[in-house]
């Protein structure tokens, strides 16, 4: 069954993706980034190429001739899905091909409309009987 984990009170959520891109592959990992649009892809390819002075994050979308080799990818559709290991929503709604994944991020902004459009997810989740686990970005201190 998929892990459900949703990280709420998240402030930027593009810098917690690169954040989080970077654990994942360092651990052999394949992440797969469910966009809204072709423009957040283009933010985040460049966010994860440009994130260290001294390292870059490889990744394309499914339709790239470099895709099948890149261990993160960056989706809008959801048509083409090539790994089925970590997928990361960034969407409104529930990425309708979510339980075919090992583990489920949900990011959550301090943002009323993210965060109204994120409890209808964590429902639709939980009334399934996924368990959910929560970690609450304001709780942590910076490290």
């Amino acid at each position: 069954m998929t892990r459900v984990e949703f990280f709420v009170n998240v402030p930027d959520k593009l810098t917690k993706i690169v954040e989080l891109c970077e654990k994942t592959v360092s651990k052999g990992r394949k992440v797969t980034i469910f966009t809204p649009d072709e423009a957040v892809n283009k933010t985040l390819q460049s966010l994860l190429w440009q994130h260290s002075a001294t390292s870059f994050l490889t990744n394309a979308q499914p339709n790239d001739g470099s895709s099948t080799y890149s261990a993160i990818l960056l989706d809008s559709s959801g048509e083409k899905l090539l790994q089925d290991d970590v997928l990361i929503n960034l969407q409104a709604q529930h990425p309708p091909f979510f339980s075919r994944f090992r583990h489920l991020v949900e990011l959550v902004s301090v943002d009323d409309a993210d965060k109204k459009a994120a409890r209808v997810r964590y429902k639709f989740y939980k009334d399934r009987g996924y368990e959910i686990n929560t970690r609450d970005m304001a709780e942590i201190l910076p490290e």
